[in-house]
């Protein structure tokens, strides 16, 4: 009984900073909304880069969805980088009205790979910023303008909402709507009225060109827009979130997809815990109290890992394990309905949380290869999508 409760009290005291993590965020994402960044008088060179690999069936849609964004006070221009392609992804880029970077490198393999490549040809061209769009994606028609008003009026970095398109074609990809309004809407805009950097998730995402000169984007693992966030706020730079406007991604509905997303997210999330969160609590615990909410967000398990390491600490007979594990539980049924709140979702994202228990089980099972993945390289595999099976 007594190596139970110390095993039980150890889990519970593993779960404390993520607990405070989300419960810290999730209050902070009601406060108040702070006004929109008003947009500069002067026009502002703007260049969207969208990452692509083998995206033939999609790039089209993406680049039609930026050209036909607001562009007011914008001087766009939007490069699609081809990288390692074994398709027309570049045809059907050109074709619709992008500038196309093609680039073939088969040992550097990756999307970190591929950004640092366009931005080290972009940077000396003279533009104001840069915005990262997936090519799998699809923008709101504010996107352009709301990032150049949030860039011209001093911010180093912004990201905007980044959620699901198609929600509503498997219960797999509404459980992932909802846990994207948690992650991507209710926890930056948590970190941003806290006066925090919001992160960086990897679609949606701008850079000044003064910050990309100050921290080159050499991030690449399977993670890079984690890895690099890491190194903006080390380097004293902060993100802002623009909470009001979107872009939207397809995200795979069954089969090998939803399997490889997962293994890239989590197992390269698990690596990034073991390589930097250790640094980032000891430099905290020096002083530099800036790394301290980054520290605890990687301290934070990915959700399903989290709820279950706070099931075994409630059900140890322990009560400070079981009280621990208890208040984590709830915490995190706070967070989601909050989430679900903030982004506007609806009772379906609510009612899918009743398929959460298999949702868990489904990701156990996956612990073997997430392990296997955070160990790799930044190869750059592509999620297998849902529209795949169409002719182009």
């Amino acid at each position: 009984m007594i190596i139970l409760s110390a095993v039980g009290s150890l889990v519970a005291l593993l779960t404390l900073p993520g607990t405070i993590e989300l419960l810290v965020l999730s209050v902070a994402g009601w406060m108040p909304r702070r006004r929109p960044a008003r947009a500069s008088a002067a026009t502002c060179r703007l260049a969207v880069v969208v990452p692509s690999h083998n995206e033939e069936l999609n790039i089209s849609a993406c680049v039609e969805s930026l050209a036909a964004a607001d562009r007011r006070k914008v001087d766009l221009t939007i490069a699609v980088v081809a990288d390692n392609c074994t398709d027309r992804t570049a045809e059907a880029a050109a074709a619709a009205g992008a500038r196309v970077l093609v680039r073939n490198n088969k040992e550097q393999r990756g999307k970190g790979f591929a950004l640092d490549y366009a931005f080290r040809i972009l940077l000396p061209e003279g533009f104001d910023g840069f915005v990262v769009v997936d090519a799998d994606s699809v923008v709101s028609s504010n996107l352009l303008t709301a990032t150049v008003a949030e860039l011209s009026a001093g911010a180093d970095a912004s990201q905007c909402r980044y959620i699901v398109r198609n929600s509503g074609d498997s219960v797999r990809t509404r459980l992932l709507h909802v846990a994207l309004l948690a992650f991507n809407v209710l926890r930056p805009r948590g970190r941003d009225r806290l006066g925090l950097s919001c992160g960086i998730y990897g679609n949606g995402f701008a850079l000044s060109a003064a910050t990309l000169r100050a921290v080159p984007y050499t991030a690449e693992s399977v993670v890079e827009d984690l890895e690099f966030h890491l190194a903006l706020v080390r380097a004293g730079k902060r993100v802002r979130f623009i909470d009001y406007a979107t872009v939207s991604g397809d995200m795979p509905a069954a089969g090998g997809g939803v399997r490889t997303q997962r293994e890239r997210w989590e197992g390269g999330r698990f690596r990034m815990i073991s390589e930097k969160l250790p640094s980032l609590a000891a430099q905290t615990l020096r002083g530099r109290w800036s790394l301290a909410e980054p520290a605890l967000d990687l301290a934070l398990l990915p959700l399903a890992f989290h709820v279950v390491l706070l099931l075994i600490a409630a059900l140890v007979p322990f009560w400070f394990a079981r009280d621990l594990g208890m208040i984590g539980l709830a915490v995190v049924v706070f967070h989601l309905f909050a989430a679900v709140g903030a982004g506007g979702g609806t009772w379906r994202d609510l009612a899918v949380l009743a398929t959460a228990p298999f949702y868990i089980l489904w990701k156990l099972l996956l612990i073997p290869r997430l392990l296997a993945t955070s160990r790799s390289g930044a190869a750059w595999v592509r999620t297998e999508r849902t529209g795949d099976n169409k002719v182009p």
